[in-house]
Protein backbone atom coordinates (compact mmCIF):
# COMPACT_ATOMS: atom_id res chain seq x y z
CA UNK A 1 0.00 0.00 0.00
CA UNK A 2 2.90 2.31 0.99
CA UNK A 3 4.59 1.96 -2.59
CA UNK A 4 1.07 2.37 -4.06
CA UNK A 5 1.24 5.42 -2.48
CA UNK A 6 4.49 6.71 -3.50
CA UNK A 7 4.24 5.59 -6.80
CA UNK A 8 0.77 7.62 -7.02
CA UNK A 9 2.55 11.33 -5.43
CA UNK A 10 5.44 10.52 -7.84
CA UNK A 11 2.89 10.21 -10.99
CA UNK A 12 1.16 13.15 -9.99
CA UNK A 13 3.95 15.20 -9.54
CA UNK A 14 5.56 14.51 -12.85
CA UNK A 15 2.02 14.91 -14.34
CA UNK A 16 1.49 18.12 -13.03
CA UNK A 17 2.06 21.16 -15.23
CA UNK A 18 5.18 23.35 -14.60
CA UNK A 19 4.17 25.69 -11.02
CA UNK A 20 4.63 29.50 -12.05
CA UNK A 21 5.81 31.58 -9.44
CA UNK A 22 2.89 34.05 -9.97
CA UNK A 23 1.06 34.49 -6.57
CA UNK A 24 -2.58 34.94 -6.68
CA UNK A 25 -2.63 38.82 -4.87
CA UNK A 26 -0.38 39.42 -7.88
CA UNK A 27 -3.18 38.54 -10.61
CA UNK A 28 -5.07 41.13 -12.66
CA UNK A 29 -8.53 41.43 -12.98
CA UNK A 30 -8.69 41.81 -16.63
CA UNK A 31 -7.76 38.63 -18.65
CA UNK A 32 -6.05 39.99 -21.66
CA UNK A 33 -4.12 42.62 -19.23
CA UNK A 34 -3.15 39.43 -17.05
CA UNK A 35 -1.90 37.93 -20.43
CA UNK A 36 0.10 40.72 -21.26
CA UNK A 37 1.93 40.80 -18.06
CA UNK A 38 2.59 37.03 -18.32
CA UNK A 39 3.91 37.32 -21.42
CA UNK A 40 6.53 40.32 -20.81
CA UNK A 41 7.04 38.07 -17.28
CA UNK A 42 8.66 35.40 -19.52
CA UNK A 43 11.14 37.92 -21.11
CA UNK A 44 12.08 39.26 -18.32
CA UNK A 45 15.64 37.63 -16.37
CA UNK A 46 15.30 37.59 -12.53
CA UNK A 47 18.19 39.46 -11.26
CA UNK A 48 18.55 37.03 -8.38
CA UNK A 49 18.02 33.39 -10.27
CA UNK A 50 19.68 34.68 -13.43
CA UNK A 51 18.49 31.94 -15.22
CA UNK A 52 14.86 32.24 -14.72
CA UNK A 53 12.21 34.37 -15.75
CA UNK A 54 10.46 36.90 -13.27
CA UNK A 55 7.61 34.82 -13.78
CA UNK A 56 9.24 31.16 -12.52
CA UNK A 57 11.50 32.62 -9.85
CA UNK A 58 10.15 32.37 -6.07
CA UNK A 59 12.39 35.53 -5.66
CA UNK A 60 11.27 38.53 -3.64
CA UNK A 61 12.83 40.77 -6.21
CA UNK A 62 11.13 38.84 -8.70
CA UNK A 63 7.97 39.19 -7.32
CA UNK A 64 8.90 43.39 -6.95
CA UNK A 65 9.47 43.09 -11.03
CA UNK A 66 6.08 41.61 -11.50
CA UNK A 67 4.12 44.02 -9.14
CA UNK A 68 5.83 46.45 -11.46
CA UNK A 69 4.95 44.98 -14.93
CA UNK A 70 1.55 45.11 -13.67
CA UNK A 71 1.68 48.35 -12.53
CA UNK A 72 3.14 49.36 -15.45
CA UNK A 73 0.07 47.85 -17.59
CA UNK A 74 -2.48 49.23 -15.30
CA UNK A 75 -0.95 52.88 -15.91
CA UNK A 76 -1.40 52.26 -19.82
CA UNK A 77 2.14 51.44 -21.21
CA UNK A 78 2.50 49.53 -24.17
CA UNK A 79 4.90 46.05 -23.91
CA UNK A 80 7.92 47.92 -25.19
CA UNK A 81 7.07 50.78 -23.04
CA UNK A 82 7.52 48.48 -19.83
CA UNK A 83 10.56 47.02 -21.38
CA UNK A 84 12.20 50.36 -21.98
CA UNK A 85 11.40 51.72 -18.43
CA UNK A 86 13.01 48.17 -17.30
CA UNK A 87 15.62 48.06 -18.90
CA UNK A 88 15.96 51.85 -18.54
CA UNK A 89 16.25 51.04 -15.01
CA UNK A 90 17.95 48.05 -14.59
CA UNK A 91 20.09 47.96 -18.24
CA UNK A 92 19.96 45.46 -21.50
CA UNK A 93 21.02 41.84 -18.52
CA UNK A 94 17.19 41.77 -17.67
CA UNK A 95 15.86 40.68 -21.04
CA UNK A 96 16.42 37.05 -21.39
CA UNK A 97 16.80 37.27 -24.86
CA UNK A 98 19.01 40.89 -25.58
CA UNK A 99 17.78 43.16 -28.18
CA UNK A 100 19.90 43.51 -31.44
CA UNK A 101 21.16 46.64 -31.26
CA UNK A 102 25.34 48.62 -31.60
CA UNK A 103 25.57 47.19 -28.26
CA UNK A 104 25.07 44.11 -28.31
CA UNK A 105 26.03 43.20 -31.67
CA UNK A 106 28.99 41.37 -30.95
CA UNK A 107 27.13 39.01 -28.94
CA UNK A 108 24.57 38.07 -31.52
CA UNK A 109 27.45 37.89 -34.21
CA UNK A 110 29.93 36.45 -32.57
CA UNK A 111 28.10 32.48 -32.30
CA UNK A 112 27.53 32.42 -35.86
CA UNK A 113 30.94 33.75 -36.84
CA UNK A 114 32.54 31.04 -35.04
CA UNK A 115 30.96 28.50 -36.31
CA UNK A 116 31.24 29.83 -39.79
CA UNK A 117 35.02 30.22 -38.96
CA UNK A 118 35.33 26.74 -37.35
CA UNK A 119 33.21 25.34 -40.38
CA UNK A 120 35.98 26.87 -43.14
CA UNK A 121 38.97 25.78 -40.98
CA UNK A 122 37.82 22.46 -40.84
CA UNK A 123 37.18 22.60 -44.78
CA UNK A 124 40.33 23.86 -45.46
CA UNK A 125 42.41 21.63 -43.25
CA UNK A 126 40.32 18.64 -45.04
CA UNK A 127 41.27 19.81 -48.50
CA UNK A 128 44.63 20.45 -47.34
CA UNK A 129 44.66 16.58 -46.55
CA UNK A 130 43.47 15.72 -49.46
CA UNK A 131 45.90 16.92 -51.47
CA UNK A 132 48.80 16.24 -49.49
CA UNK A 133 48.22 12.91 -49.65
CA UNK A 134 47.37 12.63 -53.43
CA UNK A 135 50.78 14.59 -54.86
CA UNK A 136 53.46 12.76 -52.40
CA UNK A 137 54.21 9.30 -53.97
CA UNK A 138 55.19 6.82 -52.06
CA UNK A 139 58.84 6.31 -51.90
CA UNK A 140 60.87 3.11 -53.46
CA UNK A 141 61.14 0.02 -50.77
CA UNK A 142 64.99 -0.18 -49.84
CA UNK A 143 66.53 -3.65 -50.60
CA UNK A 144 66.03 -4.88 -46.65
CA UNK A 145 62.42 -3.71 -47.38
CA UNK A 146 61.51 -5.76 -50.18
CA UNK A 147 63.25 -8.90 -48.72
CA UNK A 148 61.41 -8.41 -45.36
CA UNK A 149 58.28 -8.32 -47.34
CA UNK A 150 59.17 -10.90 -49.63
CA UNK A 151 59.68 -12.42 -46.48
CA UNK A 152 56.53 -11.97 -44.76
CA UNK A 153 54.59 -12.77 -47.70
CA UNK A 154 55.89 -16.14 -48.29
CA UNK A 155 55.48 -16.86 -44.56
CA UNK A 156 51.97 -16.10 -44.78
CA UNK A 157 51.44 -18.13 -48.23
CA UNK A 158 52.75 -21.26 -46.56
CA UNK A 159 50.52 -20.17 -43.35
CA UNK A 160 47.51 -20.62 -45.01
Amino acid sequence: MRRMMTALIALMLLASPAAHAVQPDEIMSDPAKESRARELSRELRCMVCQNQSIDDSDAPLARDLRLLVRERIAAGDSNSQVLDFLVARYGEFVLLKPRFERQTLLLWLLGPALLIGGGLALWLQIRRRSRSGADVPAPPLTPEEEARLAALMSDEARSS
